[in-house]
């Protein structure tokens, strides 16, 4: 038997005349009902599909966009492998493709791959691009969610965006990315938080459990402890992407340096320890910004007298310890 979530969408697409998305659903059933050896059905369920011609209706082409506005559509170029993680998340971000990829012999035997991920952790060290990484091996389209077009301001508007939103995913294998998910998975319980909040919460994860194995959920947050308790038991991965140590910093400084035209003349470990307890994406901008300069001089500086220069404008930096200290009102420690 199909999955009833497959035919719903057989039911609503071939209800709004979306010729696009039935065809998606029932070349998705057709594949599990392979998958158990069902091929008589599968064989006229193909039959029909390419025999019974679908009427599309005057508002197709909107009907056929419904919930594309919610996303943003981008072409992977991440990899897997240029990315640098603790080796735990490594190996699951690995299992996770293989189930992907071997998902036929996975259904053969009765079980689904995963396909529900959450990555927590500080901002700037890989969440985006660990799942467009996974999107990239799996050879899938990259979706993330816009939340400024999801979220509406009158009673029941962002669940109806919501319901459109999955809909869409739901007719194409894709990853369907959620960035910052703690501002739409906020815990319940807050009494801070308002009845729609909740019930656009309650809506969320019915829609994330239904969604087939095939959409790739992957939810990023830099606050784990303000998601609602019953998010964390909807994800079957919940990876931690911590702030890098000074030996990963030094490994991703020196991919940067070995990609210059001039050798720097300093170790990568020596650039790390004076840059100091970072994130990965600060890291690529100091780096970005000697080579800027470097361009910007046609040679008349060398990279190591550059690199030397912006060593010292980065001690002078404001940095997240002053911010954090300064809101907290508390003296920030002085630097070193």
């Amino acid at each position: 038997m199909a999955r009833s979530d497959l035919l719903l969408s057989v039911v609503r697409a071939g209800a709004s005349g979306d010729q696009a998305a039935l065809r998606s659903s029932v070349e998705a059933i057709v594949a599990e009902e392979r998958s158990k050896n069902h091929n008589v059905l599968a064989d006229r369920l193909q039959r029909a599909l390419h025999t019974v011609s679908v009427a599309s209706p005057a508002r197709s082409p909107s009907a056929s966009h419904a919930g594309r506005d919610t996303i943003l559509e981008s072409e992977p170029r991440q990899r897997i492998d240029d990315l640098i993680l603790p080796l735990p998340v490594a190996r699951q971000v690995q299992q996770l493709v293989e189930e992907q990829h071997r998902a036929d012999l996975l259904r053969a035997n009765g079980m689904q791959p995963r396909h529900r991920v959450l990555l927590s952790g500080p901002p700037g060290n890989g969440k985006t691009s660990v799942a467009e990484a996974v999107a990239e091996a799996l050879a899938v389209q990259f979706f993330t969610v816009r939340y400024d077009a999801l979220v509406g301001s009158y009673l029941g508007e962002t669940n109806t965006r919501l319901a459109r939103l999955f809909d869409y995913a739901r007719t194409v294998p894709c990853v369907l990315f959620f960035d910052e998910f703690d501002s739409i998975g906020k815990e319940r319980g807050d009494i801070h938080e308002t009845g729609e909040i909740k019930r656009v919460v309650s809506f969320l994860l019915m829609q994330i459990d239904q969604l087939p194995s095939y959409v790739v959920t992957i939810a990023a947050t830099n606050h784990a402890e303000l998601l609602d308790r019953a998010v964390w038991r909807r994800f079957q991965l919940r990876l931690g992407l911590p702030q890098p140590s000074s030996d990963a910093l030094a490994v991703f400084l020196q991919r940067q340096f070995d990609s210059w035209p001039e050798t720097v003349g300093t170790r990568a470990s020596t650039v790390a320890s004076k840059l100091g307890a970072i994130s990965y994406a600060e890291t690529l901008e100091f780096c970005q910004t000697v080579r800027r300069q470097h361009i910007l001089s046609l040679g008349g500086r060398s990279i190591k007298d550059i690199l030397k220069e912006q060593l010292e404008l980065w001690a002078t930096r404001v940095g997240t310890n002053e911010v954090n200290a300064a809101r907290s009102g508390k003296a920030a420690p002085s630097p070193e």
